[in-house]
């Protein structure tokens, strides 16, 4: 392999800068970064609605070689980790690699090399590709007729309006994800009626959130040890309740469905409202929802749950299907994202000629979460398989990079050039993870974006400290490796 092949990473957010400060502390310095925006920091720089936090506690949603003793509460607020990526950014020196407003609308790989053209028509050619976009970067717009028609102020919350104002106006919210779970109460405070368009109620786990005093983040200033064991007390407690839970533990999914049950009869006393928010579901089926106030927000006098099905949207409002028209001044969707996009609308294409949308046809999937048969030297952070839906993404990310580095000196120690997952194994593998998906909470009986339009869960259905010792090593025997024509070592 080249010495210092040439690196494409795509995307300038929490996995692009990670990629870019370990592949510089392996010693490679022949990297760019393509960032479609004009800023770095990917969901946390596009999501600035009101009450925005992460529902990772703190002290582990951070690189684990870069404590963050600046977060104030213990489920971090989304500028603060905004602002804790632009230092790290700052600090790792990674600025002078990102080219911001550079949207890459293919990647082709052709005579050994990737050739990748971006939206404002330049075309460079990369020897490796890690695609570091993300999941939930695609908002996901509900198809419902009319509804370019609203008069009013409209708008997904991954794409928040800040120069509206929302003060003494008429609010709609559609969905009730996590994302509306947080919005609620802040705008219930200020808007003259707020009107929340259910289709199926959420599971809230009462997590209390503790605001960190200055004396304790001093602490954590002054002992990298202290954030390095608050960062593992965090983790190991994360590991050994939500994340057991979920892939199928019955006792703990018991004990988090009595406790989500126990805080919602606690909160609304109104049997007809609890009933109507009390999901049909097991706690866990879709992603379990941490957050402060919903229920006080949904029982203010200026709070209304519609429970009744959207059947349009025109200039004034919101009609539902029992003949009622909501008359709105702002309507908010609330509605989640494109999950199983993944780097898509780009257009990625093999050296057969075989894109990856016709790889995916039948349902997207990834050697060991990271690399797809067909593709050489293309890397997925994220990618299908991968434990987001039982982990903190922060960790996840670190796993991955740390395997697809020992890919990379893998093909320098050969002396190869390309390397690509043997489809055999690739298939051989799927097949387990989906048998294994079956004893997960996911595949129990409710809609989510776990949940790919095969019907499949793309979620990684073991524990986390699985997956670290799966992508501890590489297996030589799974890959392809070989040499460019006619390159000189």
């Amino acid at each position: 392999m080249l010495k210092q092949p040439r690196i494409l990473i795509i995307g300038a957010g929490m996995s692009g800068l990670l990629s870019a400060i370990r592949l510089l502390q392996s010693g490679n310095r022949n990297i760019v970064i393509y960032e479609k925006r004009d800023t770095l920091g990917g969901t946390w720089r596009d999501n600035v609605y009101p009450g925005l936090q992460c529902d990772v506690p703190a002290h582990m949603f951070t690189y684990s070689f870069e404590p963050n003793p600046e977060y104030s509460t213990r489920f971090p607020k989304g500028d603060e980790i905004q602002e804790y990526l632009e230092r790290v950014c700052k600090k790792y020196k990674i600025e002078k690699l990102i080219h911001y407003e550079k949207t890459v609308d293919s990647a082709v790989h052709q005579a050994g090399n990737w050739t990748v053209q971006t939206s404002d028509g330049a075309v460079e050619v990369f020897d490796v590709i890690i695609c570091a976009t993300g999941i939930l970067h695609h908002p996901n717009l509900p198809d419902i007729p009319g509804r370019d028609c609203f008069g009013g102020i409209s708008f997904h919350t991954a794409r928040w309006n800040r120069a509206a104002n929302l003060k003494g106006q008429r609010v709609g919210v559609i969905g009730t994800g996590a994302t509306a779970v947080q919005i609620v109460p802040e705008m219930v405070g200020f808007a003259a009626h707020l009107s929340l368009f259910q289709r199926t109620p959420q599971w809230i786990f009462p997590m209390p959130n503790k605001t960190y005093s200055e004396n304790q983040k001093q602490r954590v200033r002054s002992s990298p040890r202290l954030a390095a064991r608050l960062r593992w007390i965090y983790s190991k407690l994360f590991q050994w309740t939500f994340s057991r839970a979920v892939i199928g533990n019955p006792f703990l999914l018991f004990a988090i469905q009595k406790l989500c049950q126990s805080h919602l009869n606690r909160k609304v006393k109104d049997p007809s409202l609890r009933a109507k928010l009390t999901p049909k579901f097991q706690a866990g089926c879709k992603r379990l929802i941490f957050g402060k106030g919903f229920y006080q927000a949904m029982q203010s006098p200026n709070a209304s749950l519609v429970c009744e099905d959207i059947i349009s949207i025109d200039e004034t409002g919101v009609n539902t299907i029992d003949g009622r028209h909501h008359e709105l001044d702002v309507l908010i969707y609330a509605t989640g994202f494109r999950a199983h996009d993944y780097m898509r609308p780009m257009l990625v294409m093999g050296p057969s000629g075989r894109t990856m949308n016709q790889a995916w046809n039948q349902g997207a999937y990834a050697h060991r979460s990271t690399m797809v048969p067909g593709f050489p030297n293309f890397f997925l952070i994220f990618g299908p398989y991968s434990p987001i839906g039982n982990y903190s993404a922060i960790s996840v990310a670190e796993v991955q990079v740390n395997y697809i580095l020992k890919l990379l000196k893998l093909l320098e120690t050969t002396h190869n050039n390309l390397i690509e997952p043997i489809e055999q194994k690739t298939r051989a593998l799927q097949k387990k993870l989906e048998v294994a998906s079956r004893k997960t909470v996911w595949l129990s009986g409710c809609r989510s974006w776990y949940i790919d339009p095969h019907g499949r869960t793309t979620m990684w259905p073991w524990t986390f400290e699985r997956f670290e010792r799966e992508l501890s090593k590489v297996s030589v025997r799974e890959f392809s490796l070989f040499k460019k024509a006619n390159v000189e070592l």
